[in-house]
Formats: structure tokens, C-alpha cells, sequence
């Protein structure tokens, strides 16, 4: 599967919460991996509860969120989250803007949280550097 989402602003996220760590491309591409399927299900999620509620367009309430942040606050692009909002549901379905921003702020906070615990793995690890090796031990550790 190839990734949609840029690395950079996964490796910023990283980077916002590694305190004095360096951060390695390898940790990037792998959240960046996890985001994008993680992003992937809930949008399938979302689908399910647009087709319950007789919708072909996804809403941000689709995605349990009520109240949406302004587009300018995120760090993650909206186009390549609306890509990865498509991954996995039908062509039929259609992604409202204010759903792929409420996605991209999901996202954002899920690789915040991903990417804080990584930081808390590598300094365990005595390393200076946030490795793939420990944003992968973050999932074998809590998923």
C-alpha cells in the first residue's frame, strides 16, 4: 500500500513532541503508514453511519466530532486525508470538507499521542533518536 500522507508534517508532529530527541525518517514513514490506515477504518466507520442515516456524503458527525477546529490549525494537509478517507469506501461516497478536516484533526491527535509515547520509548532506551522501532513498539505494546 502506498502512503498518501507527506512525511514532513508526520515528522513535525513527531518533532512537537520529542523534546531535545532527533527523529528519524524511518519513525515518519511509519506513523505516517499508521495514520493513513488507522485514518482509513474510521472513515469506513463513518461510511457506515452516512448509510444508516440514508447519506452518501460523510459529516464530521459521522466521525463523533461536534465541533469542528478551524482548517488553519492543523498540521496534517486536508487533501492527502481526504485520499485516505477514500481508501476503503465505495466511489459513491463523498467526503464534506468540514469531515476531512474533522478526520485530519483525529488523525493529528492520535499521531500526537503515537509520537509522545515513541519519544518515552526512545529515552527508556537510553537512544537520542525516535527510531520506527519505537513507534512500532508503541502498537505491539498497546494494540
Amino acid at each position: 500500500m502506498s502512503v498518501e500522507l507527506p512525511f514532513a508534517p508526520v515528522d513535525q508532529i513527531i518533532r512537537r513532541n520529542a523534546g531535545d530527541l532527533r527523529v528519524s525518517a524511518g519513525a515518519a514513514e511509519a506513523l505516517a503508514r499508521r495514520v493513513q490506515e488507522h485514518g482509513a477504518t474510521l472513515a469506513e466507520d463513518a461510511a457506515e453511519r452516512a448509510t444508516a442515516d440514508g447519506r452518501k456524503t460523510l459529516m464530521a458527525a459521522d466521525f463523533g466530532v461536534e465541533q469542528v477546529v478551524d482548517r488553519e490549525d492543523l498540521t496534517l494537509p486536508v487533501a492527502p486525508v481526504d485520499r485516505i478517507a477514500r481508501l476503503h469506501i465505495d466511489d459513491r461516497y463523498r467526503v464534506g470538507m468540514d469531515a476531512r478536516i474533522a478526520l485530519a484533526d483525529i488523525l493529528e491527535d492520535y499521531a500526537d499521542n503515537v509520537a509522545s509515547a515513541a519519544a518515552t520509548l526512545a529515552h527508556h532506551a537510553d537512544r537520542r533518536t525516535i527510531q520506527a522501532e519505537d513507534i512500532e513498539t508503541y502498537f505491539a505494546l498497546f494494540e
